[in-house]
């Protein structure tokens, strides 16, 4: 099994910035893909940013210029830079990953959520 735990989230200042990491850990695995999502409340869970296994990105309008995704693979670990953070921003932030997991049984596809971590930005 793999596990994803999120750390980073907390209370900012607008114009503030936090860096968000996802870790992973349990079993051997091979990367497909990355994503970030955040849920506010009231509203849908929407993806903010994504990443694949060719580093080719991807983000939701209203961070674009604001917020990196990227990842450390010796360190198992993807991040999500958040700067010039607002007020709208607030949500919990969820990091998934598709993964390739490699077992005694052979390959199998997952796809594994963090636990969530609270973004709030206010003055």
């Amino acid at each position: 099994q793999v596990q994803l735990v999120e750390s980073g989230g907390g209370f900012v200042q607008p114009g503030g910035s936090l860096r968000l990491s996802c870790a992973a850990s349990g079993s051997i695995f091979i990367f497909n893909a990355m994503g970030w999502y955040r849920q506010a409340p009231g509203k849908e869970r929407e993806l903010v940013a994504t990443s694949t296994s060719g580093d080719i990105t991807n983000y939701t309008d209203s961070v674009k210029g604001r917020f990196t995704i990227s990842r450390d693979n010796s360190k198992n670990t993807g991040f999500l830079q958040m700067n010039s953070l607002k007020p709208e921003d607030t949500a919990v932030y969820y990091c998934n990953v598709n993964l390739t997991h490699l077992t005694g049984a052979g390959l199998r596809s997952l796809e594994v959520w963090g636990q969530g971590t609270v973004v709030a930005v206010f003055s």
